[in-house]
């Protein structure tokens, strides 16, 4: 997901899973976030200036930092994003589906006619309401479960909650992830590097082994991996890993579940502009000059790869299994 420039993928989920229809939130932001017709061309644009390039002013946030308040604030497709009916009737359940690329796959699905239950943090409670509002917005159902990924019984009670409110489930995107930079494997404690262990890895696995019995022939596992799974710096010691180890997951249970009917890809990510580099991704420095690196010259914004996240879900990527998308300006992606 990230690249130099430490991105910290969305991301660990703390508290017990409380499951709330989109019943429980008041439709008034949904208006806001309405795509606007007006604004859009169909003519091309350059993509080395079509989003906001670096420097970018300091900022910081408390982890895992909020999307209202960034700035600039990033683009999930929530005005830019129009649907054609790809995912319509579909069921899909996605982590870290407050912000980011979970947050932008979410909206996304929602345009495209699908249902929608995302997992978050309780702290992002804010950004999780307004994705509710969006996917409402759209006429679809919404559902907000967050809690702890950490937590093995949660990731169970996850799956089982989604699937009951959904009517069943067909699409699962493994997204959420912990990143944090350190200078030094001296810095990083054993507690936080098993809660990124737990968050990247052990999560997904067991939210699999819980939402297999419910998928049948058709559905699509996605995850989340990162350009840092091909080329890690040397501040994501632990993060690094835990990418290569879900591009390798995704490789291995794409083999083992094609004669399921069942496809599994994954997205691989450069520096995208996304809350986390705000709540200890990245340094100030690297913040400042976040995407600067790239052959585009700028961040990728979450909207960039939602088209991504469609494709690997619909019916017509139906002898896609086992791939991995990059997505990183030009730079050491598959």
């Amino acid at each position: 997901m990230d690249d130099k420039n430490k991105i910290s993928r969305r991301t660990a989920i703390t508290g017990m899973g409380a499951i709330c229809l989109t019943t429980a939130f008041t439709p008034v932001m949904g208006a806001g976030f309405q795509a606007d017709e007006s604004n859009t061309s169909s003519l091309p644009e350059d993509p080395q200036t079509k989003y906001p390039r670096p420097p970018f002013k300091e900022q910081k946030q408390p982890w895992p930092g909020l999307v209202s308040k960034m700035d600039p604030r990033p683009d999930h497709g929530e005005k830019s994003y129009k649907g054609s009916g790809r995912l319509k009737g579909r069921k899909a359940l996605i982590t870290g589906g407050d912000s980011g690329m979970g947050r932008a796959a979410a909206i996304a699905y929602a345009r495209e006619g699908a249902d929608v239950a995302i997992n978050y943090y309780p702290t992002e409670e804010e950004d999780a309401k307004e994705v509710i509002q969006l996917i409402k917005a759209e006429g679809r159902k919404a559902i907000a479960i967050p809690g702890d990924l950490r937590d093995e019984s949660f990731c169970s009670s996850l799956v089982e909650q989604a699937v009951k409110a959904l009517g069943g489930l067909d699409i699962l995107v493994n997204n959420a992830a912990r990143q944090q930079t350190h200078e030094s494997i001296l810095d990083i404690t054993t507690e936080e590097f098993d809660a990124t262990m737990k968050t990247n890895i052990y999560a997904p696995f067991w939210i699999i082994k819980a939402a297999l019995p419910h998928l049948k022939p058709g559905s699509s596992i996605i995850g989340t991996s990162s350009v840092q799974a091909y080329a890690p710096t040397e501040d994501l010691y632990d993060y690094a890993q835990t990418k290569a180890a879900t591009t390798n997951y995704i490789k291995s249970l794409a083999r083992q579940l094609a004669p399921k009917g069942i496809r599994v890809n994954g997205v691989a990510p450069g520096p995208v502009w996304t809350a986390l580099q705000v709540s200890g991704g990245a340094t100030m420095e690297k913040l400042k000059q976040f995407g600067s690196q790239t052959p585009m010259g700028r961040p990728g914004q979450p909207v960039e790869l939602a088209s991504i996240y469609v494709q690997l879900a619909a019916e017509d990527a139906s002898y896609a299994t086992g791939q991995i998308y990059g997505s990183s300006g030009g730079e050491g992606n598959p």
